[in-house]
Formats: C-alpha cells, structure tokens, sequence
C-alpha cells in the first residue's frame, strides 16, 4: 500500500506571523469533518499561556467544531519548553515527544489536521526550518500559506516559490499553496504567477483580504488596553470598523461616522458619546461597534444614568491613556479569531469555501473509507447534496420569525430557492422589527390571494376533488389557505417540495397533499423518519409521526420505505423490526405483528438486511446482540430503527433528544410523489434549516 493511501494528516504551514492561517484551519476543519468520521486538532509548539489559561488557537477550533480532544492532548510543548530544549541539545527529544503526541492522536481519529508555529516572539527565526523538520517526521503532507500585505508581486512569489522548495528539498510533499491576504484585483494575477512555478499537481487558491476578519473586537481592545467595561458587555465581542476620534464638535462629528465606527474620545465629551448612541439607533446614521472612552475620565452621574436607562446599549469602556496613544495603541492590535466570536469564524469558513479549491483540496487528503456515518459527516453530506442541485422549496408560514430566521441563513448559503407565502409588507415589517437581515430580494413572496396562480389552481383543485362534491367556490376558499396553496405550487411543479407545521397542525399540514399529491405507486403507506443525530452515529426512527397502529402489512412497507430513505441519505440501512421481545422467545398479538412484518420485508425484499422482533438493546449493543441473537447480521449494530406503533416511536425519539441532546430532524415525510414535510410546532431554526435541506434532496431523486 502506498503512503498517499495511508496518510492520515495534513500540516498548515506559514511562512511569516499574522498571515492568517486560522482560516484555512477553521475552514479546512469544517470540510474534513464532512469526509472523515474524527478529526482531531494538533499543534506540535503553541506560544506561552498565562496560568489558568489556555491555547486560543486549540481552544477556537475545539470549542466550535466540539472535538473530542483534551488541551493537553492538542499539543507537545510550549514555546519557551522548545528553546530550553534546543538550548540544551534536545532536539531528539522534541520530535519524540512531538511524534508520540501525534501517533496517540492517530490511533483515535481518522484524520488530524495539524497546524504549525505562528512566528511570534524568541525564538521565530528558526521556526521555519522547525516546521518542515516536524511535517517530514510525522510524515503527512503540507499546505503552504503567504500573506500578500506589504509586498510586491515578485516578493510574495518568491517568498512562496522558496517555502515550496525548502519543503520539497526536505522531502515533504506540498499539495497545496494557499496565498492570503490578497487585494482582490489581484487574486487571479497571483494564482497565475504561482501556478507558473509550482507543479501542476499542486493546487494553488488565493483568499482575498477582509476586513471584518483584520478588525479587532471590543473584547480585544478591553484585553489589550485593560480597560474597564462600563456598559453593553453583552455585545462585546462586536467588531470594530472604523476608528472615529471624537475631538470636533458634535455635528461635524456625526458627519464623518462610518458604518461599524469605534467611537474614541475623552470620558468628559458627554455630546459625542450620547450624539453617538442616539446615532447608533437612528436610521439616518450608519451603526456603531463601541465607544472607548479615554484619559480614564468617568463620564458624569447623570449622563451615566441617562445611557443606563437605554437598552440594548453598544459596549462602552473606560481606559487609561490620551486619545492619540489609545488610538494608536488600538490601530496596532493584531486581531485574533477565538471561540466567543462565532460571527469571525463563519466568516472564516465561508471565505475558505469561496475561494480555495475544496474539493480538489479534500480529495487529495482523504484517501480512506470511513465506517459507518457521523452527525458531522452527516449534516456535511446534506448541505453538500442539497448545493449540487438547488431546489425550490415553499414555505407557507412567511410570518413565522423561526421561518424567516431559516431562510436567511439558507439564502445566504445560496443552498435552496426560497418562496414565502404571506403578506409582503407583513413580512418585510417584521423583518426590520426583528432585525433578521433577510434581503426579500432574494427570494419571492406570494400572498395567494393576490396571486396570479389563484384562479389555475382554484380550477385545478376543483378538477381534482369535484368527484368528493367540491365545487369551484369551495375550490377557492381552499385556495386562500397557505397549506393548500403551497401543496399546489408542489403539484403544478412551480415548486419542488414543501415545508410546513410551525405554526399549524400535521394534520394541516400533511391533508392537502394527501388529496391530490397522493402516494407513490411503490409506497401504499405515507409514513415519516426522524433523522436521529447521536453523538457517534446517525439512527433513523420510523414512524413516529404519522400511523397511530400500523398492520403488519403495513410496518413492513414502512420499514422498506424508511430503508430507501436511508439509502438516499447515504446511510446503509440494517433494520431493526422493535418489539418487546427479541427473536422467538416472545408470545403476544403485538410481537406476532412485528414477526409477521419482518416476514413480509424479506418477501418482498430479500436484499434488505431486517431483524424482527428485536429489542432495542439487541438492536444497538453489539454485546447483548451476540447473547440474544447471535447469528444476525442486524444485532448490535441497527441504523433503522421501525417502532410497532405511534405510541412507542414517538415518546421514544423525544425521549432519546432529550436525554442525549441528539438532535432529531424530522419527521420527514416518505411515500409522497413529491416532497410535503412537517414541522413541530415547538421547532428550532436549526430544525427548519435541517428539514428544508432534507426536503430539497428528496426533490432531487423525484
């Protein structure tokens, strides 16, 4: 076997500090985690921490993507630890350490994403040499990144085209040069200028620079100056745009405030720092990230009172120092990503899946199978789906905030097209008044009234109910429910699937399709799956949403719909058949309907793994599988899981949400000819998020 089948790991490298290699790590992290099952985060030498404290570079990446890895884990020594060690002749012993640290990693995940020094204090100048010394002992391939600030072209090639080589020289294979940091006229000229000189098989992406991602938070400045918060701790993580010093009067000020602006001005200026809140809650002006208060100068009494009777008030603090040492003290501050500023990080990811070749990327580092399938992997593997072949969902609740919480995020994702149904100025009031960001450019609004389709659709459902008495003016009033209206967007193919149930009943829900979207001809049963995101696995729970008490005949035709799903998910269905009892020992009306459905999914589908009557100990412990059913293929390891009745199915996926903190994504509605799902009534943004993405890869297979 070759080595590039047996890599397990890959090495960021940089080849100077403040490059920002966090977000090709963060990114990078977040596309692993789609292709392998664990992923553990490793940094051979981290800089110094202050007792009590940690890594901020472990701690982000931990902390966001919930790794599975200790602090002391992630990394073999400190800084000051290597220099005492090299002073002292120990090289040997640092890359022993460092490559028993790493084997222990590899022995448990399935890939690890190792991530070099920073180039920061004593000691940087031979970190280079280090990192290239590390990457060809642990034996894992590199990624190289350069950051373009400051240089000319023929500098930032050159720096890069030397990096390259002095890790080719060593033996190391380079699959990747990533150039950061780049003015964005420039992106296409400098992947040009690389791809000249690096081999073909080297995949060259280039990342332009951002501000948002340059700009110090609040928190930073608060950390950095020691200064003390005196209001808006809560928002303090917000990001500083513009540094707006307050020395002008008032109305001139106002004039130069930029959107995001850092006011700084003395702590005895009470017309600029209550000019700049009420300008930060005026429509007229752009908003504010902060105000930084100099001269260590306590703004009065009465003006303290006056800002404390103001909710929801922008971080205010207090330092020491003049204003044009604060100022400069604050443009010097190299900013940082860290676990708190969730909104920096996913500006990391999407800027990485932009603008570096992923695809290409993964490929060449994931050359292994993984067992079985993750919650990450999972999720991954949806939103991945779902892109390819953008679909068209409907949702009939445009009023509902969780609703249009859900479709911003998706629409900035760019992963499905969105149709609202409601009143337009409605949902654009509460838009503003909930500050949700949504651009309803973006997407479209019907109210179905006033809709063109209005009359065609009255007409086409009155086709198709007048055989149960339903009459062209009962066809409308039909019409003018957002339910009906959005199942007939579905059946007419102005849409490609529906979801609904926020705010109304299943049987709301789930009842117009059921009239004239009608089940497949394969399928003779609607039913429903619950997705169940555990913490090592993904199971699905069928039904537990739709059939009160399913015949045999019946829970085996749910049973093979739940396996097709399965299948159409990327997940390998061995299914288990749930009774009380497991194999022949049981005796009852109950387990003889589960024994005979078993019966009838092997008839009609021998080439499905099932277990039945199984319990579900004997279902998911591969230990008490083997007791009491040791010759099944099924036992202990089950990823289908059909429930003999409602009652069962749905007190256990609530049950098992609750007590595990899986998240459940469901029901998805199976047997339709187009794709209808529910909702809870008590649903997440997460649950809808997840629920339209299911929806829209089940149009892709329709």
């Amino acid at each position: 076997m070759s080595k590039k089948t047996t890599n397990k790991g890959i090495y960021i490298a940089t080849t100077e500090p403040n490059i920002g290699k966090s977000i090709i790590s963060l990114g990078l992290m977040q596309s692993l985690l789609g292709k392998a099952a664990k992923v553990a985060y490793f940094r051979p030498i981290i800089d110094d921490f202050k007792p009590g404290k940690i890594d901020n570079h472990i701690n982000t990446v931990s902390s966001y993507f919930k790794l599975d890895i200790k602090f002391e884990d992630a990394y073999a020594f400190t800084r000051s630890e290597v220099i005492r060690k090299k002073n002292e002749n120990k090289d040997d012993e640092i890359l022993g350490k460092i490559i028993e640290k790493y084997k222990a990693l590899e022995a448990r995940f399935d890939f690890i994403l190792v991530e070099g020094t920073s180039f920061i204090g004593e000691g940087s100048i031979m970190e280079f040499d280090m990192n290239v010394l590390i990457a060809k002992n642990l034996g894992v391939p590199a990624i190289i990144i350069g950051g373009g600030v400051g240089k000319t072209l023929e500098e930032f090639v050159g720096n890069l085209q030397m990096a390259f080589d002095s890790f080719r020289d060593k033996g190391v294979e380079v699959i990747a040069v990533i150039a950061n940091k780049i003015e964005p006229k420039n992106l296409t000229l400098v992947v040009s200028e690389l791809e000249k000189y690096l081999p073909s098989e080297v995949i060259v992406s280039a990342i332009p620079l951002n501000s948002t991602l340059a700009n110090p938070s609040i928190k930073e400045i608060v950390d950095t100056l020691d200064a003390k918060v005196l209001f808006g701790e809560a928002f303090i993580n917000n990001q500083a745009g513009h540094f707006s010093v307050g020395a002008m009067q008032l109305p001139n000020y106002l004039n130069h405030l930029k959107e995001n602006a850092l006011v700084i001005t003395p702590g005895d200026r009470a017309d600029i720092i209550l000019g700049a809140l009420q300008a930060n809650i005026s429509d007229n002006y752009p908003s504010i990230s902060g105000i930084v208060l100099t001269g260590g100068i306590m703004p009065e009494d009465s003006i303290l009172k006056l800002i404390e009777g103001q909710p929801d008030v922008v971080p205010i603090i207090l330092v020491e120092g003049g204003t044009f040492s604060v100022t400069n003290c604050i443009g010097n501050i190299q900013s940082q990503i860290y676990a708190e500023n969730t909104d920096k990080i996913t500006t990391s990811i999407k800027e990485f899946e932009k603008y570096v070749k992923v695809d290409a990327l993964v490929e060449r580092l994931i050359t292994f199978e993984t067992k079985g399938i993750t919650p990450r992997m999972f999720q991954y593997n949806l939103f991945q789906k779902a892109k390819v072949n953008k679909k068209h969902i409907v949702l009939p609740e445009g009023l509902d905030e969780r609703i249009l919480r859900a479709t911003k995020r998706l629409v900035d994702l760019d992963v499905v097209t969105i149709t609202l149904l409601g009143d337009k100025k409605q949902i654009e009031d509460k838009i503003v008044a909930l500050d949700i960001g949504l651009d309803l450019n973006k997407v479209t609004v019907i109210n179905p009234i006033e809709s063109a389709y209005f009359e065609s659709y009255s007409e086409t459902l009155y086709e198709l109910r007048k055989h149960k008495n339903v009459n062209l003016a009962m066809a409308k009033d039909f019409m003018e429910d957002v339910s009906y209206f959005g199942t007939m967007m579905v059946y007419k193919g102005d849409a490609d699937g529906m979801v609904s149930g926020a705010a109304h009943t299943t049987q709301h829900t789930i009842l117009p399709a059921l009239q004239f979207i009608k089940t497949k001809p394969e399928a003779p049963i609607v039913s429903s799956v619950f997705f169940m995101l555990l913490d090592d696995r993904v199971s699905v729970y069928g039904d537990c949403a739709i059939n009160p008490n399913p015949t045999a005949i019946q829970l085996a035709d749910i049973a093979i719909s739940s396996a097709a799903t399965s299948l159409v998910f990327g997940i390998e269905p061995k299914i288990a058949m749930l009774s009380y009892s497991s194999g022949s020992s049981g005796v009852g009306a109950d387990v003889e309907r589960v024994r005979e459905a078993t019966r009838i999914v092997k008839e009609k589908r021998p080439d499905l793994k099932v277990e039945g009557p199984i319990q579900y100990d004997a279902a998911v412990d591969m230990h008490v599988g083997k007791l009491k059913l040791p010759d099944s293929e099924v036992a202990g390891q089950a990823n289908v899981f059909i429930f003999p009745d409602l009652n069962t199915g749905n007190n256990t996926y609530k049950a098992v949400q609750r007590e595990t903190k899986a998240l459940a994504i469901g029901p998805i509605i199976q047997g339709l000819n187009k794709p209808v799902n529910d909702l809870s009534r008590g649903c997440t943004v997460d649950d809808i998020y997840n629920t339209i993405i299911v929806t829209a890869i089940q149009a892709q297979g329709i």
